[in-house]
C-alpha cells in the first residue's frame, strides 16, 4: 500500500455512515475520465496530480475520507495532507470496492 498515513476506513465502513445520515467529507482523487464513469455523490474531485495546488479548497479542521480507483492514489494524497496538517482517512480498496450509490458524470 503506497503512503504512510494515520488512518482507514473500508468502503463498507464509509456506505454505513452515510446510510445512518452521516454528513461525510469524501474527497476523490481520480482522474476526470474515473470521476465521471461514477462517484460517490456528494465527494469532491480533485485528481491527485492537482492536490498541490488545491488542496486549500479542502477544510483541514474537518476529517475528510480520500478515495480513489484502488487505495494507492489516495494512499499518497493521504500522506501528502497529513503532513500539510490534514485529517485525513485512506478508503483502502477504493472504487474497485464501493458497491453504494453513485453519481456519473461531472
Amino acid at each position: 500500500m503506497a503512503g504512510k498515513y494515520s488512518k482507514d476506513m473500508l468502503p463498507s465502513e464509509v456506505k454505513e455512515r452515510l446510510a445512518k445520515g452521516e454528513t461525510l467529507s469524501i474527497l476523490d482523487v481520480r482522474e476526470l475520465d474515473e470521476w465521471e464513469s461514477g462517484h460517490i455523490p456528494g465527494a469532491k474531485h480533485i485528481p491527485l496530480g492537482s492536490l498541490s495546488e488545491r488542496h486549500k479548497e479542502l477544510d483541514p479542521k474537518q476529517e475528510t475520507i480520500v478515495v480513489c480507483r484502488s487505495g494507492n492514489r489516495s494512499g499518497l494524497a493521504c500522506e501528502h495532507l497529513e503532513a500539510l496538517g490534514y485529517k485525513v482517512v485512506n478508503m483502502p480498496g477504493g472504487m474497485n470496492q464501493w458497491d453504494g450509490e453513485m453519481k456519473y458524470g461531472k
